[in-house]
């Protein structure tokens, strides 16, 4: 049901974009704004991603096969970096662009159709930024996180682009109407670089997890689970070791006792791993529990 309700979200954010897009390069044709330009070649860019993401949500929610026998959560993070770095392609693009803006002596742009334009694209990413996100922390899903983040860098843009419309229409016809074929390469060059920190974020903590960089709340739980397991059970010591993966956590833990120590029966182990897991709070298929026991330092 989780899985079903992100591909849904999904489906709505590649509709939405694709009109957001359609409009935006028709508004931009017509008012001759590359800002406006920018954003709807965004959109456009976005759907391609979300395509990307909805491709992936589907093979999450599959079991593991002989080729892939750990799933495919590596998929999720993979997916991560390539939109955020063709996001960071875009912001860096956006930038070049309005400093030849400003470098030209600007252009002519209809400001007033492109506040209605503005206007209306603002409300609408704002609007979907909010819902993905909801569905991002319900779903505990970084495809849906990632969407959010490309909705509320469009609502920032088009909030940006309101802004300094309204600028240009109040310097029209005053002592300051020459800065006026200046606001919209001086908007774009803004708010590109305001955006540009948010997918380098993203891509950072996509790099890590492709990288299988030990999440340091993971590793921090897992050894207090354990410090604390050991000096109940009176073991001798522990090792772990943690990953993750997209959504999906790698948990592999062993447990160190005297060559003496006596386990009656399977079932027993089984316990002690039950009791980590619960613990942990470590569910499959989201979680990779592995918990052994063993008198043999070497295997630590």
């Amino acid at each position: 049901m989780q899985s079903t309700a992100e591909q849904r979200a999904l489906k709505l954010s590649i509709a939405v974009t694709l009109l957001s897009g359609a409009v935006g390069i028709l508004g931009g044709l017509m008012t001759g704004s590359r800002a406006i330009m920018f954003d709807g070649m965004y959109s456009f860019v976005d759907v391609l991603l979300t395509f990307a993401s909805l491709a992936v949500s589907k093979l999450l929610v599959q079991e593991p096969s002989r080729r892939f026998q750990y799933g495919y959560w590596h998929l999720e993070p993979l997916v991560a970096v390539g939109e955020s770095a063709l996001l960071v392609t875009a912001c860096v693009y956006a930038v070049i662009n309005g400093v030849q803006g400003l470098m030209s002596d600007g252009h002519q742009v209809a400001y007033g159709h492109g506040l209605l334009w503005a206007g209306l694209m603002g409300v609408t990413g704002f609007a979907m930024a909010a819902y993905m996100h909801r569905m991002a922390r319900l779903q505990n899903s970084i495809l849906l996180d990632v969407d959010a983040r490309a909705w509320l860098l469009s609502g920032f843009l088009s909030l940006a682009l309101l802004l300094g419309y309204a600028i240009a229409v109040a310097l029209t016809g005053s002592a300051h109407d020459h800065w006026v074929p200046y606001v919209d390469p001086a908007v774009l060059l803004c708010i590109a670089l305001a955006m540009l920190p948010v997918p380098l974020r993203t891509l950072r903590a996509a790099i890590r997890d492709v990288l299988e960089v030990a999440p340091e709340e993971l590793d921090r739980q897992v050894r207090s689970v354990m410090d604390a397991l050991v000096k109940e059970r009176g073991f001798l010591g522990y090792s772990s070791h943690v990953a993750q993966i997209g959504r999906g956590r790698f948990v592999e833990i062993h447990i160190l006792v005297a060559p003496d120590y006596r386990v009656e029966t399977v079932g027993a182990v089984d316990n002690i791993r039950r009791e980590v897991a619960a613990r942990l709070d470590a569910a499959w298929p989201q979680v990779w529990l592995t918990v052994d026991v063993t008198a043999d330092p070497s295997y630590m």
